[in-house]
């Protein structure tokens, strides 16, 4: 059993997205566009209005996966098949575009502002076209568990510590891991990972140290901290109190065509989205379940 190495540790950059929303980006860049099969990681937080109100009026996707984690203040969210609702503060979203929707993430100015992170999931060839759903995880549904070591973990995809505890999030085919860790000062947390799938942990607050006990790493968010092949990841908690996301996913090792919000495989089906798109055939009546 080894300890995954450290890889890579990306610095998220500074930039700008729906109708004028800073944020900071650490997957999807010219430093590393993707991640197979992850492709896109966002971290938006601010206490100042003019930093998130416009908001992510509606917009298209299709051949991806998008999961949205709130950790602070209020996002009101509607598509093309009807759904609504309000994400508050410990809510996740997690959206299958499949073969198309049109939604719009709207956040609410309030005292605390807005904190969060959305990461865009790929889809293999054979269900780029499958039907769009929802799963709306409310955090009074999410149990937060306490390991023996000091972590406190909230399982969103998959299992953590030994099958104690699992995630709503089941069944997808490059099946992930998605856990939210929070790790006080000189607690562990040690998960393992199937050798090959691609693993990182996205610290968004404090401190945490990666690695062997006798070679610790110390990493301050935010920061993206990219592993090696191995059995399990190890972290401890510094002075400072971290939180991160720990994500991991088989890859796809399947060939990417992207352009903004569309994923396929080839430039072919790229060309076909934006067509559809212009003559109204976007959103298809006809799209099958997986």
């Amino acid at each position: 059993m080894t300890i995954r190495p450290i890889q890579q540790i990306i610095r998220p950059q500074p930039t700008v997205e729906g109708a004028g929303v800073n944020l900071i980006r650490s997957i999807g860049t010219r430093q590393l566009t993707n991640l197979d099969p992850f492709l896109l990681l966002d971290h938006f937080e601010s206490s100042s209005p003019a930093d998130y109100r416009a908001g992510f009026p509606f917009h298209p996707h299709r051949g991806i996966e998008t999961v949205t984690i709130l950790r602070t203040g209020q996002v009101r969210h509607g598509d093309s098949l009807g759904h609504k609702g309000t994400l508050s503060g410990g809510d996740i979203q997690w959206m299958t575009s499949g073969s198309g929707i049109l939604h719009e993430e709207m956040p609410v100015v309030r005292p605390e502002g807005i904190a969060g992170l959305q990461l865009w999931l790929n889809l293999p060839a054979r269900e780029k076209m499958t039907r769009p759903r929802y799963r709306d995880l409310r955090a009074d549904k999410l149990e937060e568990h306490a390991t023996d070591d000091g972590a406190k973990i909230r399982v969103i995809a998959g299992e953590a510590d030994g099958g104690r505890s699992k995630g709503p999030v089941e069944g997808l085919s490059v099946a992930p891991k998605f856990i939210d860790v929070q790790l006080p000062a000189g607690a562990v947390f040690r998960e393992e990972i199937p050798a090959g799938h691609t693993a990182f942990a996205y610290l968004d607050r404090g401190r945490v140290e990666f690695g062997m006990a006798d070679a610790l790493q110390a990493v301050d968010g935010p920061a993206l901290v990219v592993f090696g092949d191995g059995d399990f990841i190890r972290a401890r908690g510094n002075s400072k109190d971290g939180r991160f996301l720990l994500a991991a996913a088989r890859p796809l090792n399947e060939p990417i065509a992207r352009y903004g919000p569309f994923v396929m495989n080839t430039r072919q089906e790229i060309e076909q989205t934006l067509d559809e798109l212009r003559t109204g055939k976007f959103i298809r009546e006809e799209a099958s379940d997986a």
